[in-house]
């Protein structure tokens, strides 16, 4: 039987893996690295990160968003940028890192990948900075000082990568950034290329010359127009592949160039009312469409965890019983 690590790399290599890689098994994320996360604690809290921006967790939803009403909104004018939007500090004690070196240094790298965690992604940036509707106007009217202000957000990110390799050693990166809707990118190609494309080639770059050998890539949205442009950038997995890509068919476009992990829709059966029959049935005709090689069954959630307690511990049964049928 092949090890985790060792079935992965069949799988994004086209290669015999002897079972379905199971979701997030495959990556050890190292959690407890210092950052800003933008994410309130707990629902019904709301908190404000470094960069200023205030995040709402309603009672009633299941995640949080930045606010974007006249008080709380960071930058009103993007070509005032310079003067409203302040990177925090990535300098962080070697008290800060302990618990992140630690963790490192139990894991079985024959086994697991270690994996540094990033988010928000790069546009998602600019909009929590903005709010969608200015972000997404403003790289028409004023994509100069958008450039000027998706650099500086790309700064930050090298900054952060650089303490983050001198502290731990990571086999893997893990970044988040949501490209579309269900239906659609918020991006034409040719904008995503002019605007998006840069930016990543010198993130994910950096981090692959400096020794993380897979890139990860968290999308829970359509972005299968985007997908040469994920290659150039350097992503070996899209993670959060939604069935609405018609994923059988980018296997087949793109086979051996990307691994996509997905086509299980989280809306679909990450619900108050789940059943592990409902998760079965969605993850079959996931596997049986897509097949063995360059596809990973997985939630589109973008951690290892579901917003309803058991979803995600049932989708790891389902993916072994289907291991069990189809190999």
């Amino acid at each position: 039987m092949l090890t985790i690590k060792q079935n992965l790399k069949e799988v994004i290599s086209g290669g015999n893996p002897d079972r379905f890689v199971k979701q997030y098994e495959f990556m050890e994320m190292i959690m407890e690295a210092p950052m800003d996360l933008p994410l309130a604690p707990a629902p019904g809290t709301r908190v404000k990160n470094k960069w200023g921006i205030t995040f709402d967790w309603p009672i009633d939803q299941i995640g949080s968003f930045p606010m974007h009403d006249d008080e709380h909104k960071v930058l009103k004018d993007v070509t005032r940028w310079r003067e409203v939007v302040k990177a925090p500090s990535v300098k962080y004690s070697d008290e800060e890192w302990a618990a992140a070196i630690e963790h490192a240094n139990n894991v079985d790298r024959n086994e697991k990948y270690v994996t540094a965690f990033c988010a928000p992604g790069i546009f998602e940036m600019t909009h929590h900075l903005m709010s969608m509707e200015d972000a997404l106007m403003a790289l028409y009217e004023e994509p100069e000082y958008m450039k000027e202000l998706i650099d500086y957000v790309v700064e930050y990110e090298l900054a952060y990568a650089q303490e983050y390799l001198k502290h731990i050693k990571p086999d893997a990166l893990f970044h988040h950034d949501d490209w579309g809707s269900q239906i659609s990118s918020f991006l034409s190609p040719e904008m995503f290329e002019e605007f998006i494309l840069p930016a990543y080639k010198k993130v994910y770059g950096y981090w692959k010359s400096n020794g993380v050998e897979l890139i990860v890539h968290h999308c829970d949205s359509y972005a299968a127009n985007l997908v040469p442009f994920m290659i150039e950038m350097g992503i070996d997995i899209w993670q959060g592949a939604m069935t609405t890509n018609n994923i059988p068919e980018l296997i087949k476009k793109y086979e051996g160039k990307i691994t996509f992990m997905g086509n299980i829709d989280s809306g679909r059966v990450d619900t108050p009312d789940w059943t592990r029959e409902k998760i079965y049935e969605d993850a079959r005709k996931a596997c049986e469409e897509a097949g063995k090689l360059y596809f990973i069954p997985c939630l589109s959630q973008g951690l290892n965890i579901s917003s309803f307690p058991g979803v995600y511990e049932a989708t790891d049964d389902v993916i072994d019983q289907l291991s069990k049928e189809m190999f």
